[in-house]
């Protein structure tokens, strides 16, 4: 969008730059000899997204929307990509608002609407349940001669399955070819999650039989979306009957039924089950891909199980999974929170042995379990090592090691690393400041406490 075209819309709808009268004005050049300081205008860019979010909110607000918008007398054409704007910011949260200001749009000769326009509309009214709004805006598309997109009606058909209204979700797919939208792969897999959502299996299978006839490919989602279903069903031997079944047919997974099969049990939660089933492959010599370990790893982390998922970790480990950086990233700071820190360190330095460069959430893992631990030494030894080998810290790894000091009772450490902190160019928030100042206060240091007030109040008059 130019900029002179958001500069009229801002102007058009009362953006203008205003001077707050709150606000002192600024001296002269002849007052105490200063030169006077230039106010820092709004730039094009800022003017166009003030536009998109003034008019995405009258959008959303005003109850006589087409007479408010009439009396912005806004610019005609009206810029296309702006109305995209407007509807995308607008329709998630009202969307019969947006679509009457996409109709308000419409009606006026300048303006032509793009499938884009319309696509931002669908997929809001299908997730609000308004089906007969979306078929009113696909049959106007229709008329356009306007492509329907298979995404879109993809989340359709998804939007019926999980409204139980299994036999609508069928008949949008069958009245896809009429408005020219293409029946492909996810399409199939929308329509797969609909018909298992209400436990129609057999016609999910039957589906499955429809796209081998007519050469649509399946992918990783059309299976496991059966699989899910049935370990959700609790049914793991019919999901192992119905792999095996599609194997005898040529319709090959993309992926190892097994793995499918862990991924649907700890979807479903059913761990104890994908436990067992993980345990049962590694003892075949079948390993998991890691993608499949991963998942399982964190459920069994976030489950409190940290002592199987090492077990399982070194086990795969032996026989030759190859870990990446997203398992060390699920496991390390889960054995350190368990108080195994001989083992996060294990698994840290595992990780830089694989080649990976370990980020400032790993290291943070190991200190604040050093820190909970009483050894702070050792806490402060690692800190320094993640700085020397070129891993800067950030953010939240600074505040972390602050209230872990001031939890120990290390004032003077947690105000030194307040001072490396703010040089480092992060600001400490006032709270942090409050509290090594009291803690250096309680315990004798009045002058540190003191320096440190005077580097809070520096850094809030820059």
């Amino acid at each position: 969008m130019p900029a002179s075209a958001a500069s009229a819309v801002v102007r058009r709808i009362g953006l203008g730059l205003r001077r707050l009268a709150t606000v002192p004005e600024y001296p002269g050049p002849a007052a105490a000899g200063l030169p006077q300081p230039q106010p820092q205008h709004p730039t094009s860019k800022d003017a166009y997204f003030a536009a998109v979010h003034h008019l995405s909110t009258i959008v959303r607000r005003d109850f006589y929307l087409e007479r408010t918008l009439n009396r912005l007398r806004l610019p005609s054409p009206f810029p296309p990509d702006l109305a995209l704007r407007v509807i995308r910011a607008a329709a998630p949260a009202a969307p019969l608002h947006a679509a009457r200001f996409l109709a308000w749009l419409r009606a006026k000769p300048s303006f032509a609407a793009s499938a884009e326009h319309f696509d931002a509309l669908l997929l809001p009214l299908a997730r609000a349940r308004l089906f007969p709004h979306l078929w009113s805006l696909a049959s106007d598309m229709r008329g356009l001669g306007l492509p329907l997109s298979p995404t879109t009606f993809s989340a359709v058909i998804s939007s019926y399955g999980h409204s139980r209204l299994a036999d609508q979700a069928v008949e949008v797919f069958n009245r896809l070819p009429r408005f020219g939208c293409p029946q492909n792969t996810e399409v199939y897999n929308a329509l797969l999650d609909a018909l298992c959502a209400n436990g129609n299996f057999a016609g999910a299978y039957k589906l499955l039989r429809r796209m081998a006839r007519k050469g649509v490919p399946p992918d990783r989602t059309t299976f496991s979306t059966l699989v899910d279903s049935w370990c959700a069903a609790g049914k793991l031997w019919e999901a192992q009957a119905f792999l095996d079944d599609m194997a005898s047919r040529g319709f090959r997974p993309p992926v190892r039924g097994r793995d499918l099969l862990v991924d649907g049990l700890v979807r479903a939660g059913r761990l104890e089950e994908a436990k067992a089933f993980a345990l049962r492959m590694t003892k075949e010599g079948v390993l998991p891909d890691v993608a499949t370990f991963n998942s399982l790893a964190e459920a069994l982390c976030n489950a409190g199980d940290v002592e199987f998922a090492v077990a399982l970790l070194a086990d795969a480990s032996s026989r030759g999974l190859c870990p990446d950086i997203s398992t060390y990233k699920v496991m390390l700071p889960a054995v350190a929170k368990a108080g195994r820190i001989e083992e996060a360190f294990r698994l840290f330095y595992a990780a830089v042995e694989d080649g990976h460069r370990p980020f400032p959430s790993l290291y943070a893992a190991i200190i604040k379990a050093l820190c909970k631990a009483g050894r702070f030494a050792d806490a402060f030894a690692f800190f320094g090592d993640m700085k020397t080998k070129g891993h800067p810290p950030n953010r939240p790894v600074y505040v972390m090691l602050v209230k872990m000091c001031v939890r120990g009772g290390r004032f003077v450490e947690a105000a030194n690393y307040l001072v490396e902190m703010s040089e480092a160019g992060f600001t400490p928030r006032a709270p942090t400041f409050n509290v090594v100042v009291d803690g250096l206060r309680h315990c004798g240091k009045h002058d540190l406490a003191r320096r440190l007030e005077q580097l809070e109040m520096s850094m809030k008059g820059n």
